[in-house]
């Protein structure tokens, strides 16, 4: 089974170490000890970060859209051509690049610096362990 630090669920979870060890002392997943370092159970974690999700779409903030993948970030770089665009996003570890009109680009105010929230939806999605 695998298993996490609480180093490696805060970067899965996309907060702090220091909020990890808030919400394990709160009793929101159970946590041990191997070695010393606090390990959470992947099975667990997995689990926790559904609720946490769930959480996030119970605020009300959410638009109703059928993209379940939502990637909240800042727009990193934009290259504009005569009728497309193509714009960079930094959403958290991962760099995210969306090809639209150049139209779209000009209506949403995009710009490096603003806030995004990059939304895929994708009929093949591959998946990589580790």
């Amino acid at each position: 089974m695998e298993s996490y630090t609480m180093g490696q669920a805060a970067d899965l979870l996309g907060v702090s170490v220091d909020t990890v060890r808030r919400w394990a002392d709160a009793g929101r997943f159970p946590t041990h000890r191997e070695g010393g370092r606090r390990i959470v159970e992947g099975p667990a974690l997995a689990g926790f970060c559904v609720e946490v999700a769930q959480e996030g779409a119970d605020d009300g903030d959410t638009p109703y859209t059928s993209a379940r993948n939502a990637f909240p970030g800042i727009v990193t770089a934009i290259k504009l051509g005569d009728v497309s665009a193509q714009v960079e996003v930094q959403a958290g570890p991962h760099r995210v690049v969306s090809l639209l009109t150049r139209e779209a680009v000009e209506e949403l105010g995009l710009e490096p610096g603003v806030t995004v929230t990059a939304r895929v939806k994708s009929t093949s999605v591959h998946i990589e362990r580790g």
